[in-house]
């Protein structure tokens, strides 16, 4: 039986269970539309022996169909690390434990921000799909990130993500 009773290939989302939190929510200004009432944010997790963890995102989702990060929307007050080592959790099962934040990138729209929270993997461990938003979790080498149809906000940040993971920037 399917985890899920909705397919994450489905063109609708599936029903929600439970309370929302009030930062699920869209934010519209001059630049746009974005998910995340107090901004998002997400996990670029990189393993030296693998390459970086990417989420092929349910069809149904903003962007539906792309490669893109775990992340999502923040909680209102909680800072981004924590929200994207949260929502990395949620989505992808990234063990916070095992990981080791490098640096940060925060894209900000003065009314919405999204930052991306690069980590190193110390252990290794194996992505699981936690909830309907993933169609996959795949670890993907660095010179074939740039073959797949990216999110196009990462598509935008992945050149100076890595030139930044090349660099050997820390915090």
């Amino acid at each position: 039986m399917d985890q899920f009773p909705h397919s994450s290939r489905s063109s609708t989302p599936p029903p929600r269970t439970g309370p929302r939190d009030p930062g699920d929510a869209w934010v519209e200004g001059d630049r746009g539309r974005y998910w995340g009432r107090f901004g998002a944010a997400g996990v670029l997790a990189y393993d030296p022996a693998k390459g970086v963890l990417l989420q092929h995102r349910a069809v149904w989702s903003h962007n539906g169909g792309t490669w893109g990060l775990p992340g999502g929307a923040l909680h209102e007050g909680e800072e981004a690390v924590d929200g994207a080592l949260r929502e990395a959790f949620e989505e992808a099962a990234v063990p916070s434990e095992s990981v080791e934040v490098l640096f940060t990138s925060v894209l900000d729209h003065g009314y919405w921000s999204y930052t991306t929270v690069v980590v190193r993997v110390l252990e290794s461990f194996e992505p699981v799909i936690s909830d309907p938003e993933s169609i996959a979790l795949l670890w993907i080498p660095v010179a074939e990130v740039d073959a797949l149809e990216l999110h196009p906000g990462f598509a935008d940040a992945w050149p100076g993500l890595l030139a930044r993971l090349d660099s050997g920037e820390t915090w």
